[in-house]
């Protein structure tokens, strides 16, 4: 795993037992996965917005859409912590879906 995930897993590890009161991790683990959840969704949103937003003004600075991402992969590994999910995990699935096309490997679901 690349050693910002790696440094950023740990840190998240460590912000759930930390006062929610000074710690914005802390403070989504207490309200729980369906907080952690719906900040995902608010994320993901605002990335949909930016990438639309970008394509359309191909002139325009891709700040917003990388931006945007950071915070929907940092509130995805909130959720793998929150869930004690080691973000290795998403990258072994990842790793193994090398060399297999999305087709193929869509299809192996159903079975």
């Amino acid at each position: 795993m690349s050693k910002v995930l790696d440094e950023l897993a740990e840190l998240l590890k460590l912000r759930k037992t930390a006062s929610s009161k000074e710690s914005y991790v802390a403070s989504l683990h207490a309200q729980g996965i369906n907080k952690i959840l719906e900040k995902i969704g608010e994320e993901a949103t605002e990335t949909i917005i930016a990438a639309k937003e970008y394509e359309a003004n191909a002139d325009d600075s891709s700040r917003a859409v990388i931006h945007e991402t950071a915070d929907l992969w940092f509130h995805t590994m909130v959720m793998l912590s929150h869930l004690d999910l080691e973000p290795s995990k998403v990258l072994e699935e990842l790793e193994q879906r090398f060399n297999i096309s999305g087709i193929e490997e869509k299809a192996s679901r159903k079975n």
